[in-house]
């Protein structure tokens, strides 16, 4: 029996560990993908340097906050079904306010980087850099979410680069080809 228990201890810790960590790994991933993509859009269809800005800033507030309240509901429908199959308040390990914070607090972690290379690069330069600068982000989000996971660091950077960079390339081919950026 205390074998049994002390195994149920460490199957809720890890269940609270995937818990903020997926949040958190979906945030940052969310946060540099969607600012970048909605930047390269926008880059793309030739606006000024203010309103490159100000559409990063929005994003990254809209960003923030959906991803926050998505957590908050998902996570919360989860503790609502855990509940409803007979958990006990202390075998319960969905924390939504947990997830949301975790979610919100990595988008604006995440959207940081593309919108530091918005402010700090000129605009012949942008382009490259937001690139540039979102593949290194990428791949230190992969390569800790990985380690933190205990899986293959190489195969998480590689999965995340690869789908974000195809996000933000087909952003900013639309915005070149239609002279609009993608909201």
């Amino acid at each position: 029996m205390r074998f049994e228990a002390l195994l149920a201890l460490m199957n809720k810790k890890l269940d609270s560990k995937l818990n903020w960590l997926r949040a958190a790994v979906l945030g940052a991933n969310d946060g540099i993908v969607s600012v970048a993509g909605v930047l390269m859009g926008v880059v793309g269809a030739g606006v000024g340097d203010t309103e490159v800005l100000i559409a990063g800033i929005a994003a990254t507030v809209a960003g923030a906050f959906s991803m926050g309240g998505g957590e908050y509901v998902s996570v919360s429908a989860q503790k609502d079904t855990e509940v409803s199959h007979g958990r006990t308040k202390h075998e319960i390990t969905a924390n939504p306010f947990q997830a949301a914070w975790s979610s919100f607090l990595a988008f604006v972690s995440g959207a940081l980087l593309p919108m530091i290379t918005v402010v700090i690069f000129p605009t012949d330069l942008r382009v490259a850099a937001i690139l540039i600068g979102v593949f290194v982000a990428l791949t230190v989000t992969g390569v800790l979410a990985a380690l933190v996971g205990k899986s293959s660091p190489i195969k998480g950077s590689i999965r995340i680069v690869v789908v974000s960079v195809i996000t933000m390339v087909v952003s900013y081919l639309v915005g070149a080809a239609f002279g609009v950026a993608v909201l």
